[in-house]
């Protein structure tokens, strides 16, 4: 007969010994908790060396560097623009602008602008106070004041921010509180004809004499249209010619004569005609200039024609 299935005897434990712990209370001897309020952390201390004097040297002229970028960058364009050094491969500054740096008109000339007004704070605040604006919107809204008052508002934006370059906010509010205490109501209308006083402002230089188009009348100033380009200029800056309305149409037909053959690249030396003829103080053109003007506008149609 087969045998019955013999039975498994169950493990039993080993007899505790006073010694022995339950699993649990083991493991909270071997891994006491601990509040982390009351942990310790090592933190090894690490020496910063101090600067040398040649690295103390090479910090402040690169933060130098940084701080003159869009310096550099407007008095480089206004070079550019001046000796037209873009004429062999565009018409005009503006498309020049555009193709190599992707600027637009507005943004070229913010940077000029800003370049004038940066050389006159660089000459008249004092050197070792090395407080001076770092980006083009801090100079922006002190571009159509006189260079003393650029000063004057740099000086008082400096200490409003508490010694520190100021922000273009800071630099707005104090030049509008000037403005303010030098309003002069605006009297010039749109095709007023105009003379440009560039008196002391570095912004107009080259620019003394010549006339223009009143295009746009704003609070404190006017954009006027030269033979080279549209300025904005102070009322202070500006003289009318009073010419009758008739006289300011004729006027505005010259202008835009004059700016079209000025555009079209020609030489150097009917640039400086173009000059003569936009410092004129009548209005009309005499009969020589009125057949040079004309010629030049039949050799521009001339070459446009053959490509």
């Amino acid at each position: 007969m087969p045998k019955p299935p013999s039975r498994r005897n169950k493990a039993t434990p080993a007899a505790s010994d006073d010694s022995t712990l339950p699993n649990d209370l083991a493991e909270e001897d071997i891994f006491p908790q601990e509040n982390p309020a009351l942990a310790t952390i090592d933190v090894t201390a690490v020496e910063v060396p101090e600067l040398t004097e040649q690295e103390q040297s090479d910090r402040l002229h690169l933060e130098r560097r940084v701080e003159r970028a869009f310096f550099e960058a407007g008095k480089a364009l206004t070079e550019l623009r001046d000796r037209r050094l873009y004429r062999s491969t565009h018409k005009t500054f503006e498309e020049y602008c555009r193709d190599r740096f992707g600027h637009s008109r507005r943004q070229s000339y913010l940077l000029m602008d800003a370049a004038v007004v940066f050389d006159n704070l660089l000459e008249k605040c004092d050197p070792l106070d090395h407080i001076l604006p770092t980006n083009e919107r801090q100079v922006r809204p002190m571009t159509k004041l006189e260079p003393e008052q650029q000063q004057e508002v740099w000086v008082k934006a400096v200490e409003q921010a508490g010694g520190k370059v100021p922000p273009a906010r800071i630099v707005k509010n104090v030049v509008q509180q000037i403005m303010e205490r030098t309003q002069v109501p605006n009297t010039y209308q749109l095709g007023e004809v105009c003379q440009i006083l560039a008196k002391d402002n570095p912004e107009l230089r080259g620019k003394g004499g010549c006339w223009g188009i009143v295009n746009y009348v704003g609070e404190f100033s006017c954009t006027v249209k030269t033979w080279d380009g549209e300025y904005t200029v102070g009322l202070q800056h500006l003289k009318s010619f009073n010419y009758l309305p008739a006289e300011c149409e004729q006027m505005q037909v010259i202008c835009d004569r004059i700016s079209r053959v000025y555009s079209s690249g020609l030489e150097e030396s009917v640039q400086k005609f173009l000059e003569m003829l936009g410092k004129l103080n009548r209005a009309y053109l005499t009969d020589l200039e009125e057949k040079l003007l004309s010629l030049l506008e039949s050799e521009i149609k001339h070459k446009e024609a053959w490509g």
